[in-house]
């Protein structure tokens, strides 16, 4: 049995995950803003962590490997939506939720990494969505946020290759889970009425569709446990038929512009 360590086990993704590895026999140490347990178990322990606070997340890592012996799986799943057209986001609503969803999870990386180079083991998950590969209308700063923690995972898994640990970077479609309820998706204070007919759409519709999303979050947090626990964890999961969907559409329109512009993009070299 492992070790899990998760950021965010209040609710969705993180509680569901919570509760099926506590039935399969691991140990996981939970993080919550106000440090409460939504569940009670003789395997978990739950600490009070703000993911933006660097020496907070430090801190908490330090006593959960001393409590432990050592994490086995680190998953980086706290983090919120943030709907409103570009130009509508504020500055302080830009910087919240790049705060959270980016550099809450470089934090937390970075507080577990000396005790998992030292073991020379182990694996991070870190959570990013559909909205981390493909852009939607509404999503902008959000979408920027999920797609900078892709980045940065990227390049993790690279330099955390030759200390056997490995990086998988999950991508959830739409799943019944609360991240569009209205407690949840945070909109946008300023609207603009010239984005009525596009982001404004995403604002209005955005929590109705809270509780009819096909994805079931139970069946997404096995199929997470399955790929870390497989002898090849892959480097990206996504989860969810819309979310394959949408990724293909992407790589056939980059595939298409590259096609078109193949000619044009390799003629930029300087004359031999």
């Amino acid at each position: 049995m492992a070790n899990w360590f998760i950021t965010g086990i209040s609710r969705g993704f993180g509680r569901i995950m919570a509760e099926e590895l506590l039935a399969q026999g691991h140990t996981v140490i939970g993080t919550t803003r106000d440090g409460r347990a939504p569940i009670l178990h003789d395997r978990l322990t739950v600490f009070k962590l703000d993911v933006r606070d660097a020496d907070q997340a430090r801190a908490v890592l330090e006593e959960a490997v001393a409590s432990t012996g050592g994490i086995d799986v680190l998953v980086n799943n706290a983090g919120y939506g943030l709907v409103g057209a570009v130009e509508e986001v504020s500055p302080a609503e830009a910087e919240a939720v790049i705060a959270t969803n980016l550099i809450g999870t470089h934090n937390v990386i970075r507080a577990a990494l000396p005790s998992m180079r030292a073991q020379r083991r182990g694996h991070i998950v870190n959570f990013s969505s559909v909205g981390g590969f493909a852009g939607s209308v509404g999503f902008g700063l959000y979408n920027a946020s999920k797609f900078a923690v892709e980045g940065l995972s990227e390049a993790l898994a690279l330099e955390l290759k030759p200390f056997g640990i490995g990086v998988t970077i999950v991508e959830p479609g739409y799943f019944r889970t609360e991240f569009l309820s209205a407690d949840s998706a945070v909109k946008a204070a300023h609207s603009i009425e010239a984005y009525a007919q596009s982001a404004g759409q995403t604002r209005s519709n955005v929590s109705a569709h809270d509780g009819s999303q096909a994805g079931d979050p139970a069946k997404g947090v096995r199929a997470i446990i399955a790929a870390v626990e497989s002898p090849e964890p892959p480097l990206r999961l996504p989860l969810g038929a819309d979310c394959i969907a949408r990724m293909e559409a992407k790589i056939a329109q980059l595939q298409a512009d590259i096609a078109t512009w193949r000619d044009v993009a390799t003629a930029t070299a300087f004359d031999s």
